[in-house]
Formats: structure tokens, sequence, C-alpha cells
């Protein structure tokens, strides 16, 4: 078990070779910290699919790598046809995230100013930097205005530890760093505030008893890993003082998608009256799309996510079955959370309220 290497965040471009683009291959933890180094294309759209890399602002950075990845490794008479192909590759390995299509997007847009190849790899390597970077501000920000949340709240309910429950895993793991959901969290404990966290385990792939519950735990923040069906007892009998969770994708008007049982954990909050913050960065909201529920499109996997169940034996990490041979398996990845039911969205330049009259006065460029 290999757990004492120092991390700073999930993606960075190797210092000594730009040749290779590293991450941490979340597969592997907590019980194993695995560094992977990406040098193509499609070892960058693997790692997108099957999980080594996840999470909405991590999901787009790496695809900005890789398509940096794939104009280094073209030749200048084919490089037309491979970017093609190395844009079709990326965009088809997770349905949910906006930030896949977006960094693609802006990487398309950003090597299009250039005439040569050589000019069209570097401007690659710079603005998937860039965007590394600005994932970074952007995550930093989201912290800062959900700490001042944070300090409103345990004013207004005079408590000295403010419980916080979230889902699924929307840290720096997720974000390169800071995180989302997490980043008001790590403000609040820099900051010498009392307060402790609910993790949902977050079935099937258990994102928030792996990897939430170790980054807290990295991070000595006090945290409880509860079963996914557990918050809504927990808000019953006041256990619980506010939700924050992630996006993977959020339209025009607040609806969000988000990991699997995220719409549930809003119906208990809204009948419990426990404010329900939704935090993200604005690489995560689809301007082209108003209706969330009917237009965001919902990614199903691999039901073996549902039947196996991935964990440390003692001496490595294993699978083993959980449902009978032969049993149908559903895995529906993510849903939606209609604006109705979120309190606030939590972003980079303030937080404002589910709706899109709301939203666009923070970012009035998309009027």
């Amino acid at each position: 078990m290999q757990t004492d290497i120092k991390l700073e965040q999930s993606i960075w471009a190797n210092p000594s070779n730009p040749n290779i683009v590293q991450i941490v291959d979340q597969r592997y933890l907590p019980h194993q910290i695995v560094i992977e180094d990406l040098t193509t294309v499609a070892q960058a759209a693997t790692a997108i699919r099957d999980m080594h890399v996840r999470g909405a602002p991590l999901i787009g950075v790496t695809a900005a790598f890789g398509i940096y990845l794939a104009l280094k490794n073209t030749q200048p008479e084919n490089w037309e046809q491979d970017l093609k192909e190395a844009t079709k590759l990326l965009l088809a390995t997770r349905p949910t995230a906006v930030n896949l299509s977006w960094a693609v997007n802006e990487q398309l847009k950003t090597i299009a100013t250039a005439t040569t190849l050589a000019e069209k790899i570097e401007l690659a390597y710079q603005n998937a930097g860039k965007l590394m970077a600005d994932s970074i501000d952007r995550c930093k920000a989201i912290g800062e205005f959900g700490l001042e949340k944070i300090k409103a709240l345990q004013k207004e309910t005079g408590k000295s530890r403010l419980n916080i429950l979230t889902h699924c895993n929307a840290g720096w793991l997720a974000c390169i760093q800071h995180g989302t959901a997490t980043a008001p969290m790590y403000e609040a404990h820099r900051a010498g505030l009392d307060i402790h966290v609910w993790v949902d385990e977050t079935r099937p792939r258990n994102q928030g008893a792996r990897l939430t519950a170790w980054e807290l735990g990295q991070a000595g923040i006090p945290h409880t890993v509860i079963t996914d069906n557990a918050g809504g007892h927990l808000m019953q009998h006041g256990m619980v003082d506010m939700v924050i969770v992630g996006c993977d994708r959020c339209s025009r008007r607040g609806d969000v998608a988000n990991k699997i049982g995220t719409y549930l954990k809003a119906l208990a909050a809204k009948d419990n009256k426990v404010p329900f913050y939704v935090a993200l960065p604005s690489s995560s909201v689809d301007w082209s799309i108003s209706d969330g529920l009917k237009e965001i499109p919902i990614e199903q996997r691999s039901g073996r996510e549902v039947s196996q169940i991935v964990g440390w034996d003692g001496d490595k990490v294993s699978e083993v079955r959980l449902v009978p041979e032969g049993a149908q398996v559903a895995n529906y990845a993510f849903d939606v959370t209609p604006a109705h039911l979120i309190t606030g969205l939590i972003m980079e330049r303030g937080i404002c309220a589910a709706d899109e009259n709301a939203m666009l006065e923070l970012f009035p460029e998309q009027c």
C-alpha cells in the first residue's frame, strides 16, 4: 500500500518532459497513489472514459491536454485528419460533463489562429496550461464566496459547529486544486471555523467514501461517511445545516446535473428547509440549453460498476460481485436537480439564485 506521495494537484505537465502529461489515477485511491503518464490522445481518452480522471473541471483539462498530445504526435501532412479524429474520440468519452466539449472547443479556437503545425502544438500546450490555471483560480474564488456563506449561516443559526452534507467528490481531485463543493469547506477550516462534513458514500463508484473522505482526512477536516440513503434521516433530525454539491452541467436557467442521487438530497433538503447549494465554475454552464431535465444527456455506464464493488483486500485493490449472477443491472451516472430545489449557485463571480436572470447578472457576456 503506497499512500505517502505528496500530492498538490490531480493533473500536471511533466516539468522535465513536455511530451508527458501526468495524472493521479483515481481508481486506486485511497488505498494506493498511482501516477499515470499520458503521452497520446488515446491514453487521454481512455483516462477520461474509464475514470482514471473524473470530475467536470478535470475532465475538461485532460481533454485539452489530449488535443495537445494529438498534435504533438502527428505529422505535418496528417495533422488536420488526426486532429479531427482526436476531437471525435475525446468528445465521445463522457457525454454529461459540458467542460469536456467546452475545453476541446477552446483548444480548437486557439490553434486555429496559428499557421504552422509547430505553432499549433505550442499554442495547444500553452492554452491547456491556461485552462488548467483558470480552473484553479475559479475554484479558489468559489471557496472564498462559499466561506462567506458558511460564516453567515453560522451567525444566523448561532451554532458553534456547522454540519455540511456533500454528495460524490467535487474536491481538488476532481478540479485540479481546491475543488468546487469542497473549496468552501477548505476555506472555512483554514479560517478556524468549526465544521463537520457528512460524506455520502456515493454508490456505485463510492467517490465519497473513497475520495472525499480521503481528501478531508488529509486536510484534517472532521467528517463522517454515511450511506447514500441516510441524508434525509439526518436532515429530519436537524443534523444537517447545509448541503453543498458539485455540478457536471448546468442549464442557463439553473437546472443542475450531478452524480446520481443528488436530486434525492435536494428533495430532502427542501422538505426540511435545509439550504441546498451547488458549487460550480462558469465552464460547467451550458448556455445553449434551458431545460436541464429534457436537454442534458445522462450518461449510462457499465452495469459492472453496480454489480461489482472495489476495495482493499489486505494486499491489493480487488473487485467482488454484489448481485446474483445474471441479474439485470442499470447504471444511470447522473440525475438532474431542477432549479426550484436549489437555494443558490456558488460561482467564481459570486453567489446567485438558480435562475437565468440572476446567472446573467453575474455573466452578462452570455446575454
